[in-house]
């Protein structure tokens, strides 16, 4: 039986002091049989890469450029050695710029990485004390937040019931629905496309689920709290969320004694909720039959009440200053009605999606986070095998997957750092350009083209050190990682490096990042971010 030890392993973090600035690549190396890519700002003609072990030189090259792109106001030089597969480590010499930071090449390159992001939600865990070692840190929480949560805004003044558990959803100490409706929704899609290889992730936390894949128990201890968002009457409203009234300050989840509340329902999350325990009935039921069926009785409960109620509810904050995740409800209704029916059939919620799908055009969205989740609806929709589907519905749903992968495509060739969500930066974006690995790995399923891979693979490149400052995006891992990420663990723990495996929320514009703890609108980590690295790692790892 596992027991909750901790966690031990090394640091994959380089310093770029021995190194040239201007020579930026994956930092976690390449995949033996994968795109192998660099970049470098600096005119150069050619290049070699050097074996770590011997010093011998195992591949030259010559550059192609120079390329000029506007929203980093750069010309760059681009760097190939795809051809070589052969397993070691290495690293680039480019004359008249220098040498790269070592480098692996090897089928499990991103292993260590998926392993660290996905181990980071334990990390994140409300309710239980939590441990890990790394780079020689340990990082440490006490149980927390035993008090969860008081029932004043569901009509109940004075009174409590139990919320514990789940995630903290971000640098603060809160817990929210809809945002958990996408991370969920993602990750639950990451066990679905890569099983065989999730199934033997060992990530060594507590054993919380007997008998679950470490994988699928993280999930579960989530999954155990969104439970309890439902309204305790019977009705089928889910809270919106459940936080104390406004943000603490930087510190430790366990010294967070302020009251904490559930808050009134909203559609959104109520709908959220559906989709939520309709994949958790499907993907748990192997592992334990009576918990899958005690989602899907909760799933029916919400999904009869929104049927009975179909006008929208907006959260209204109130007394509130947490997160507000404000979010229309249209497109969480349709992912409600998507996973009841692939989860048990039911013509009506077939019905229902049709219906809904067809009001929005069947339309793919390329940029999207927990504000619209329609694409988990379509996608579900797209990869079921069960009977009963439109074909026209179907056939044009799939055709849209495909067309909205290969644009992604070209806007990640067009790149000159494969960024491939075109000039568009925002609060989170780092997030989204993660999660176009789904879009990806959706329409490989459907209809297997290499280029998805790559540009997925070119999407964790940028992630991880190919991208315009040199630096990796999540902590502890790459190259010059974040060292001040907004969040109240980081910053209030006395450790000198933060917790690790966070991919930090990115720019404004294509050069505006600022690796400062203030800066919650750039350097910020979310459950929603992180699902999303877990899903582009997840594609690539080997074991």
């Amino acid at each position: 039986m596992k027991k909750p030890v901790l966690l031990v392993l090394l640091c994959m973090s380089i310093t770029t002091s021995l190194f040239a600035q201007n020579i930026h690549l994956n930092s976690l190396g390449f995949l033996t049989d994968g795109p192998k890519t660099a970049v470098v700002p600096q005119s150069c003609t050619s290049f070699k890469v050097v074996s770590i072990d011997t010093g011998d030189i195992v591949f030259e090259g010559k550059t192609t450029g120079p390329k000029y792109q506007k929203d980093v106001d750069q010309e760059v030089w681009n760097v190939d050695f795809s051809a070589l597969q052969k397993p070691g480590n290495y690293y680039l010499e480019v004359p008249g710029v220098g040498r790269s930071g070592e480098f692996k090449i090897a089928n499990d390159a991103f292993n260590f990485a998926a392993v660290t992001s996905m181990r980071a939600f334990y990390l994140w865990r409300c309710g239980m004390a939590v441990d890990g070692e790394f780079a020689g840190n340990h990082y440490h929480q006490d149980v927390c937040h035993l008090d969860d949560a008081y029932k004043d805004y569901i009509g109940k003044k004075g009174s409590k019931r139990d919320g514990t558990g789940g995630w903290h959803d971000a640098g603060d100490h809160g817990k929210y629905v809809v945002n958990a409706g996408i991370s969920l929704g993602v990750l639950f899609y990451a066990w679905e496309h890569f099983q065989p290889q999730l199934e033997k992730m060992e990530l060594d936390i507590p054993e919380t689920a007997p008998g679950f894949p470490d994988f699928l128990q993280e999930l579960k201890w989530e999954t155990d709290w969104i439970l309890k968002m439902q309204y305790p009457d019977g009705s089928g409203k889910v809270s919106h969320k459940l936080t104390r009234k406004n943000f603490s300050g930087f510190i430790m989840a366990s010294d967070d004694d302020e009251k904490r509340y559930f808050t009134e329902w909203s559609s959104a999350a109520t709908a959220d909720f559906v989709g939520i325990m309709a994949m958790a009935a499907r993907y748990f039921k192997p592992y334990d039959a009576d918990y899958a069926k005690k989602c899907l009785d909760a799933a029916w409960v919400s999904y009869k009440f929104l049927q009975e109620n179909p006008g929208y509810k907006r959260f209204q904050q109130g007394d509130f200053k947490t997160g507000g995740y404000q979010s229309k409800d249209e497109d969480d209704r349709l992912w409600a009605a998507a996973e009841l029916w692939a989860t048990t059939g039911d013509e009506s919620c077939l019905q229902d999606f049709e219906k809904r799908a067809a009001a929005i055009d069947y339309e793919i969205k390329e940029d999207w986070d927990w504000q619209n989740v329609s694409n988990l609806a379509m996608y579900s929709y797209a990869l079921s095998s069960r009977q009963g589907k439109n074909p026209e519905v179907e056939k044009t749903i799939k055709e849209n997957i495909i067309a909205n992968a290969d644009a992604i495509v070209e806007k990640g060739k067009t790149d000159v750092y494969s960024r491939a969500l075109g000039g568009r930066y925002y609060w989170g974006c780092n997030g989204t350009v993660a999660r176009q690995t789904v879009n990806l790995q959706v329409a490989n399923l459907i209809q297997p083209n290499p280029k998805y891979k790559e540009t997925a693979i070119g999407i964790v490149d940028h992630i991880f050190g190919k991208n315009y400052y040199n630096r990796s995006f999540v902590t502890g891992l790459g190259i010059n990682p974040p060292m001040h990420p907004h969040d109240r663990r980081s910053g209030a723990d006395n450790i000198d490096a933060p917790w690790p495996g966070y991919l930090v929320g990115g720019g404004h514009s294509a050069t505006d990042w600022v690796d400062k703890q203030e800066s919650y609108s750039h350097n910020e980590i979310a459950i929603n971010w992180q699902a999303a690295l877990v899903y582009a790692l997840a594609g690539f790892v080997s074991y």
